[in-house]
């Protein structure tokens, strides 16, 4: 019998990563991530999952980021009683982006009920920072390399993939039939992270396609984060980073912190205002083997930044004129406490709004960079007067020619590849150089599409 693979998420988009197998009555969901961005996307959150979460047997991670973990949450308060297996880093990471994320969305909840801007009475939250904890119990961390035998059913392996902190290549061997889900791929040569583990074979192959019809500029992220740190202090201005807590975050204190050592950037303070990516920021320490800092690197507080403790402290952050940086999540402004400071700094021209990777369509971020006039922030119109700028060259995701050097790896074709994880441009960009110059069989798969796996 062969392997039904059903695309339950990250298809014709970047978010809501879900990627059902099914053989001889068991069940396993490959990522189990929120759906982000445009509106109907984040419908899809709230609408019943297309199979029954009692019926699932297992869960596999390939890292911790929300668009691949954040549903677990719901998945184990509407009845999943298996266990989610993933990496020592990413379940370290998934304790407190998880969490983390339940209370966001019930804070989100309140402060729309409190000011009366949504049109739910009243607004609920998805998922409660208690669902997030619950949820935690099922996590059964593995280590990479090691073969794990599942369920008496398929083994696992999973291979270093540059990207974030724990972040995995999945091989699954099931039946006979090996399928390898890519995850999200990192950067070869990063500052930060090793490069994406080469994979030799497989029967299937699911791969992102995040930046499928993207080149990164070949610029020295220092030179631009210098240039625009320099000139934003000369004119008084402050720059705002909306930054993802996790990866991001951490690899841009490295390069602020480079630059402070180089006498590069004037003298002035560096915040990193996210609870998250602070507790992000110290488990790099717990696993020295999965990155190439140092321990000396990993401590950002020793002299690159000053981590923002409270709220009441991230209030004064905009009340202070003094000019400054601010790193701050969400990395596409989609919450948390950037909101508050873009209210504030976005419609000053004297100041910076500086994004550091992809924006997902549908996003603040998106409409930012895009040259939004403004953009609407719990409830009000902000004005955009600021300048803005976004550090491509710091994204966690491999470009086009990186995904192409890593599928270079196999030694012979898949069956089939499938292409996710991806808007329908950058997908079908890839899908074209994939078939001209490896002349490889591929896919794009539909929204609860299925297929079978011989």
């Amino acid at each position: 019998m062969s392997v039904k693979l059903t695309f339950l998420g990250g298809v014709g988009t970047v978010t809501g990563s879900k990627y059902l197998l099914e053989k001889d009555g068991t069940r396993v969901l490959v990522d189990c991530g929120l759906f982000q961005g445009y509106k109907q996307l984040r419908l899809k959150n709230w609408a019943p999952l297309p199979v029954d979460p009692k019926t699932i047997d297992a869960v596999i991670l390939t890292h911790a980021h929300l668009d691949h973990s954040g549903y677990l949450p719901l998945l184990v308060r509407n009845g999943f009683k298996g266990p989610v297996v993933c990496t020592r880093a990413t379940r370290d990471l998934c304790a407190i982006l998880l969490p983390d994320s339940g209370f966001l969305q019930e804070k989100d909840a309140e402060f729309a009920n409190r000011h009366g801007f949504s049109k739910h009475r009243p607004a609920l939250p998805l998922y409660t920072k208690k669902d997030a904890e619950v949820s935690l119990d099922r996590f059964r961390p593995v280590d990479f390399d090691d073969v794990h035998e599942m369920l008496g059913a398929f083994s696992v392996t999973f291979r270093k993939a540059g990207h974030i902190l724990g972040a995995a290549i999945v091989e699954l061997t099931w039946g006979g039939t090996r399928i390898v889900f890519s995850g999200d791929l990192g950067r070869y040569g990063d500052a930060t992270m090793f490069d994406p583990s080469p994979i030799r074979e497989a029967d299937y192959l699911l791969v992102e396609s995040t930046y499928g019809n993207r080149r990164h500029e070949n610029l020295d992220a220092e030179d631009i984060l210098a240039e625009a740190i320099t000139k934003t202090a000369r004119r008084g201005g402050t720059v705002v980073i909306p930054s993802f807590a996790v990866g991001r975050a951490q690899s841009l204190l490295f390069h602020i912190q480079s630059l402070k050592e180089d006498g590069r950037i004037p003298d002035l303070p560096i915040f990193l205002d996210s609870p998250m990516a602070v507790s992000a920021s110290n488990i790099y320490g717990k696993h020295p083997d999965d990155h190439r800092l140092t321990a000396e690197e990993c401590d950002w507080s020793n002299g690159a930044a000053h981590y923002v403790a409270d709220v009441e402290e991230s209030k004064d952050l905009d009340r202070n004129r003094m000019p400054k940086v601010i790193v701050s999540a969400s990395g596409m402004a989609t919450g948390g406490r950037v909101l508050h400071h873009l209210k504030h700094y976005a419609p000053d021209h004297r100041n910076m709004i500086l994004f550091a990777g992809f924006q997902a369509g549908g996003t603040r971020g998106a409409a930012i960079t895009s040259g939004a006039a403004s953009v609407r922030i719990h409830g009000s119109d902000v004005p955009i007067r600021a300048e803005v700028g976004n550090l491509h060259m710091l994204s966690a995701h491999a470009d086009a020619d990186e995904i192409m050097r890593w599928l270079g790896n196999f030694e012979r074709p898949p069956k089939m590849t499938y292409i996710t994880h991806g808007e329908p441009d950058a997908a079908d960009a890839l899908r074209y150089r994939i078939e001209s110059e490896l002349d490889w069989p591929c896919w794009l798969p539909d929204y609860r599409e299925d297929v079978e796996l011989e």
